[in-house]
């Protein structure tokens, strides 16, 4: 009979092995898999680098080898950061699926990646240029130069570095929640470098105001949503079955089951059509840097929308010379007004008024001229588009205005409101490719190095093992928040919503929070926007240098 001293020691714990009543994380991928995923990456990139060279040809517009490479290698670091955006912040909507044994992890990642790539195909575009907004004026107006490209690499560098460090250590930060801190900090570098007055007026501060305060109170209604979300499904459906931990490795009742997969297809999709957007913004941008005539105008809009263009502009023009009092602004200055007007934003002067007038009656002639933006001359096309632009935002500016609101009538309000329409469809679009090709990125993405965030978010937060009720209510509460912030054209960050709304549904469901991991989590919230700005304006600077040592 064996005694205690001599009874065999326990094996020690494997990392990603099944624990009681947990998942099995390290299912052995078949190499068809492998291939499959490889053929798509490289079919991507093969349809992004042909769809290029396609657009490019159309326009007789030939870019140099230096150009080419250029423009590839910006565009591999825009796909990579949501690449990298797919694996670290879509690891939390398949986390309660896995964890409640709804889906294997092999099954969930796939089925969540495809479910990203159709919520980034069916998105609007509008949080993409929401994300551009912040980023200063001189640099939008500028993309092409030596400046614009240092700001898009240092940016996008800065966010892709972030997020690699926190996933390596597991913590399910917040990918837009880097690139807008590495945005912000482009836009300080900016100014600083530059020498301009306060230090501050390379940031869109009116623009980022509203970034800020979504990234800020959508946690807070993810915690507080969920918690109340499952206080009410108890009361509805007070199946215990519900709010106890899964039995062993069995899946949930079918009825269970299907609540789930729905929720983790919703928060998927919705993350799709939310982060997905902010690559689209920044991949707009570099096209537009390195091939101008192809990109910079809306080409794809027919000729018979000419003559609507330049009805809407002769009206928009008549508003705004009524509240010039008079004052005649010639083209060649009122584009610095413009300018001006943009980065202190006000509008609400006779000059600037002047101004909006002047621009908008040269825009509407020349494209009258050409008969139609698709047969805008290569030449021509930076400078109209940065025309449009500067028209754009101010009248954009002049919509939320309360003294302009005021002065015109609301016959006026309604011509300027509507030639901004216009505007908007001339110069903010996304070619269907760019779409294709990010949705790849993240939903690929999707299916690489999920476990860690995975991990975190199943076993780390709450101190009991997560049940079925604490999954469908914090995903649904996600999912919801996200379409409602994609409708409205606001980035938010899908990791802080829905891990806050596993903390409110453990919270909820009689559970604790393990502190060390939600004190880590803060510390990764707080840590991030400062942290990412100091990298891109550390990057900015250094490539400032590069580029302007080149010559660039």
């Amino acid at each position: 009979m064996a005694t205690l001293a001599s009874a065999p020691a326990a094996p020690a714990p494997v990392f990603g092995a099944p624990t009681l009543g947990g998942p099995n994380l390290d299912h052995a991928i078949h190499p068809s898999g492998r291939w499959i995923f490889l053929a798509l990456l490289v079919g991507g990139l093969g349809y992004a680098g042909f769809s290029i060279a396609n657009d490019t040809a159309q326009v007789g517009e030939t870019l140099a080898i230096g150009v080419f490479a250029f423009l590839g290698l910006a565009l591999l670091i825009a796909l990579g950061f949501e690449f990298v955006n797919g694996f670290h912040d879509t690891a939390n909507a398949v986390a309660t699926v896995i964890y409640t044994h709804s889906m294997p992890a092999p099954l969930a990642v796939v089925w969540s990646g495809f479910f990203n790539f159709l919520g980034v195909l069916m998105s609007s575009g509008a949080v993409a240029y929401t994300i551009i907004t912040l980023l200063p004026v001189d640099l939008i107006l500028n993309v092409g130069s030596g400046a614009g490209y240092a700001m898009i690499f240092a940016l996008l560098l800065a966010a892709v570095l972030w997020n690699l460090a926190t996933w390596f250590v597991g913590l399910p930060n917040s990918s837009s929640h880097a690139l807008i801190g590495s945005i912000l900090g482009v836009g300080f570098a900016n100014q600083l470098l530059s020498g301009g007055p306060g230090g501050t007026s390379g940031v869109e501060w009116a623009q980022a105001q509203k970034v800020l305060t979504s990234l800020l109170i959508s946690p807070a209604i993810g915690f507080l949503g969920a918690f109340l979300l499952l206080l009410v499904m108890k009361r509805v459906l007070p199946n215990p079955k519900l709010y106890s931990a899964p039995e062993g490795n069995a899946p949930p009742p079918k009825g269970i089951r299907a609540l789930l997969i729905f929720t983790c297809t919703a928060v998927s999709f919705a993350h799709g059509g939310n982060d997905g957007q902010k690559g689209m913004g920044l991949i707009m941008l570099i096209l537009i840097g390195c091939a101008p005539t192809a990109y910079a105008l809306n080409r794809t809009m027919p000729e018979s929308a000419t003559p609507a263009f330049v009805q809407a502009s002769a009206s928009a023009a008549a508003a705004f010379e009524r509240q010039s009092d008079g004052v005649v602004i010639p083209v060649a200055q009122a584009r610095g007004l413009l300018a001006d007007a943009l980065r202190s934003h006000r509008v609400e002067q006779p000059a600037t008024y002047a101004a909006m007038g002047a621009v908008t009656r040269d825009v509407s002639t020349r494209i009258a001229a050409f008969g139609s933006l698709s047969r805008v001359p290569a030449a021509q096309t930076p400078n109209l588009r940065n025309d449009m632009y500067l028209v754009l935002d101010t009248a954009r500016l002049v919509g939320k205005d309360e003294g302009a609101a005021r002065a015109m009538t609301a016959a006026e309000q309604a011509s300027v409101k509507a030639y901004a329409k216009q505007l908007e469809q001339g110069t903010r679009y996304i070619p269907l490719w760019v779409k294709i090709s990010v949705a790849l990125a993240l939903g690929l993405g999707t299916m690489v190095g999920w476990k860690r965030i995975v991990k975190t978010v199943g076993e780390r937060i709450g101190k009991t093992h997560l049940t079925y009720g604490m999954g469908a209510s914090a995903e649904l509460m996600a999912a919801s928040t996200i379409l409602l912030a994609e409708r409205f054209g606001m980035p938010v960050s899908t990791t802080h919503i829905l891990t806050s709304g596993v903390a409110g549904a453990s919270v909820a469901n009689g559970a604790g929070l393990q502190r060390r991991t939600v004190l880590n989590m803060v510390l990764a919230w707080v840590l991030t926007l400062p942290v990412a700005m100091l990298l891109a304006g550390g990057l900015y600077w250094v490539l400032l240098q590069v580029v302007r040592g080149l010559g660039v």
